[in-house]
């Protein structure tokens, strides 16, 4: 048999089976794009726009809002000029695919047509048995995203649901207490939508973190506060700049005095005294939640890079194994890293895992990927 042949025989046996998408951003009762900005603009276009010229590298308006007609019109017609400079990338030829198959368009996005293409994707915006059609052609009989995006619930026979909420341990760009203002915003409240990326000056918090008493308390509220039994895992990230280690309480107490002043080691403080009081209470409900973060992809003005050190890399085994009835499971967004983390996943009985995120989701990396945790995990360990 060739291996022309044999691929061909493979992709069909493929085609046939059940699909499981772990992480998407995708709205209970609005799966659909809303107009063609949901499609071009989504976040890694608007990055290969930004790098070929484009003057906008910003997403445009997040969740829980959403971008206005004419925010979605103005930031098409300045991407237009930009489009012929990325027809080689591979998420353009995501969106020439989505635009033919779904939309039946097969032309190149031009100023003098996206309106009428806008228009054909606004008429479907709505037309939930058309969305959920798309699904069964694909055989995607589960779709991941965030709880704070199920809306009234219409859509909880597809879709099941992740606790992305406070970043205790994902830097912000030019910031050194995000640990604790991310702790802030969640005590007292109900789960809700992440603070963005990139997102510059932050809303003011209802309470404020002053004393050590408080934080444990701001933790106690978070753990109490998480859906279990409605959601799956935590989504959350863990940043290589932060030098993960064990905190005692009066260092904490310390650094807290010095917030004014804070800088990378105070940030390194409040990071990991936070991060492993939320872990040793979340180990509680082991069996309730699965501790799912991503990791390798680091903050810029706008958006991310992908960077990830051995040191982070070890300091996350020493993490898991102090926590061995809790399973952590991680989304890589670095190519280089992928081996080290499979054998962190060979050796750590709680630690598997999951799918291509972000600046490995590029076909070149995904087979890299691909081939070396089917070469080094058993399938108990990986979603593939």
């Amino acid at each position: 048999m060739s291996a022309t042949m044999l691929a061909a025989q493979m992709e069909e046996a493929l085609a046939g089976l059940p699909l499981f998408d772990i992480h998407t951003h995708l709205v209970g009762g609005r799966l659909g794009a809303r107009g063609l900005h949901d499609i071009l603009l989504y976040h890694m276009v608007v990055s290969d726009l930004y790098a070929a010229g484009c003057p906008s590298g910003a997403r445009l308006t997040q969740y829980p809002d959403w971008p206005a007609e004419r925010e979605a019109h103005a930031r098409i017609e300045e991407a237009i000029p930009f489009l012929p400079r990325i027809i080689n990338t591979s998420s353009y030829w995501g969106v020439r695919l989505i635009l033919a198959d779904l939309y039946d368009w097969p032309l190149p996005v031009r100023a003098d047509n996206w309106r009428k293409l806008d228009a054909r994707i606004r008429e479907r915006a709505d037309d939930r048995a058309w969305h959920h059609a798309i699904l069964d052609r694909l055989k995607i009989e589960r779709t991941g995203t965030e709880i704070a995006r199920r809306g009234a619930g219409e859509d909880d026979a597809r879709l099941q649901y992740a606790l992305e909420w406070g970043f205790f341990t994902r830097c912000q760009w030019g910031e050194f207490d995000t640990a604790l203002y991310e702790l802030e915003r969640c005590w007292g409240r109900k789960p809700e939508s992440p603070t963005p990326i990139g997102s510059g000056g932050r809303p003011p918090t209802e309470r404020a973190i002053r004393t050590l008493d408080e934080v444990q308390a701001a933790v106690a509220h978070y753990v109490n506060s998480i859906p279990y039994g409605q959601i799956l895992s935590t989504a959350t990230h863990i940043s290589t700049d932060i030098d993960f280690r064990s905190v005692s309480d009066g260092e904490m107490e310390a650094a807290l005095r010095r917030r004014a002043q804070a800088g990378p080691a105070e940030r390194d403080i409040y990071a990991s005294y936070i991060n492993e009081a939320f872990l040793t209470a979340l180990e509680k409900h082991g069996e309730e939640i699965v501790f799912q973060f991503s990791f390798g992809a680091e903050p810029l003005p706008y958006e991310t890079g992908s960077r990830l050190s051995q040191r982070t890399i070890g300091q996350i085994g020493e993490m898991i194994g102090r926590h061995p009835r809790l399973r952590f499971q991680c989304f890589l967004a670095s190519r280089h890293a992928n081996q080290a983390l499979c054998t962190l996943a060979r050796e750590l009985p709680n630690f598997s895992l999951a799918g291509y995120w972000w600046h490995n989701f590029f076909p070149d990396v995904m087979r890299q990927v691909m081939a070396e945790r089917l070469d080094m995990l058993p399938v108990n360990k990986q979603i593939g």
